[in-house]
């Protein structure tokens, strides 16, 4: 930590997850958007009355890999055929719901529903947020910002620490459980240099990237459901995850609620490129 009550970050790994609730993709470098990463939630699974799904629901959407191309994005599943999307193209103009907010979009064509319905069991199309879209985060967490999501639950980024992972594995470890990786918890930016969930206590961090800085105001911790319970490699659900943050991780903030991460907005920074290893200064918010 400096005189200045800052503390150093690092970069430890930076993950996009292309179709909300599927797998994610670690990735060296992030182009920072309006809306967080590209490409991070930019498609989504919604049922026949146009409400999104979630691993909440359907857990063997964790098993749905995605890999980002340059054209295209390649999906995989086990025992399923590849399906390619380009990603410049869209079909038909549609509306989706996704949690209280009803938001344009575009459905991807006939055969990719046919894909995930396959693959899932149901009825399903897939969607890509409508860029034109302007889904606001909630205004009494951003304050003056009017900070842009696609279809993240709420907010542009999550950021979690690796200390707080390495914490959560040793209870588990503790507890006879084995351990977990953080894509159970489904980050955008994984920082070293912190204490066990020290980006709780976190207002600002800002990294030098060459376009010009990059300014993350952290705003809300995240409340968890059930999906870090999820098993990524088998899409089975369990409970010791959920049952080792209750011990730990009630947030007084959230009324109770467990927590793990906090969600970022963007301050500055726009069409600048964040990479693995990068360093930043991060400030303490203090009550």
């Amino acid at each position: 930590m400096s005189d200045t009550g800052d503390v150093e970050v690092r970069i430890a790994s930076l993950h996009v997850h292309p179709v909300k609730s599927c797998a994610g993709i670690a990735v060296d470098e992030a182009l920072v958007i309006e809306t967080g990463f590209e490409f991070d939630r930019a498609w989504m699974l919604v049922d026949e009355r146009g409400v999104f799904v979630s691993q909440r629901d359907l857990p063997r959407m964790a098993l749905i890999q995605p890999t980002l191309k340059h054209v295209d994005m390649v999906l995989r599943a086990p025992g399923m055929l590849a399906l390619h999307l380009a990603v410049d193209r869209v079909e038909a103009p549609t509306r989706v719901r996704v949690w209280d907010d009803e938001v344009a979009a575009y459905d991807m064509g006939d055969l990719a529903a046919q894909w995930f319905s396959d693959f899932l069991g149901r009825k399903l199309r897939l969607v890509r947020f409508d860029p034109e879209q302007r889904r606001l985060a909630d205004r009494r967490w951003t304050g003056p910002l009017e900070a842009e999501a696609a279809f993240a639950d709420a907010f542009p980024l999550l950021v979690a620490s690796s200390a707080g992972l390495a914490e959560l594995n040793r209870r588990l470890a503790a507890a006879g459980h084995a351990p977990v990786t953080m894509q159970r918890f489904r980050p955008n930016l994984v920082l070293d240099g912190l204490d066990a969930n020290g980006e709780d206590h976190l207002d600002e961090i800002v990294f030098g990237a060459p376009e010009g800085p990059v300014r993350l105001k952290l705003v809300k911790p995240c409340a968890r459901c059930p999906i870090p319970d999820v098993d990524p490699a088998t899409g089975e659900r369990g409970h010791a995850v959920g049952d080792a943050l209750a011990a730990y991780r009630a947030d007084a903030r959230l009324d109770g609620a467990i927590t793990f991460g906090m969600n970022a907005v963007i301050v500055e920074g726009v069409e600048a490129t964040l990479h693995t290893g990068m360093v930043g200064q991060a400030t303490f918010a203090f009550a």
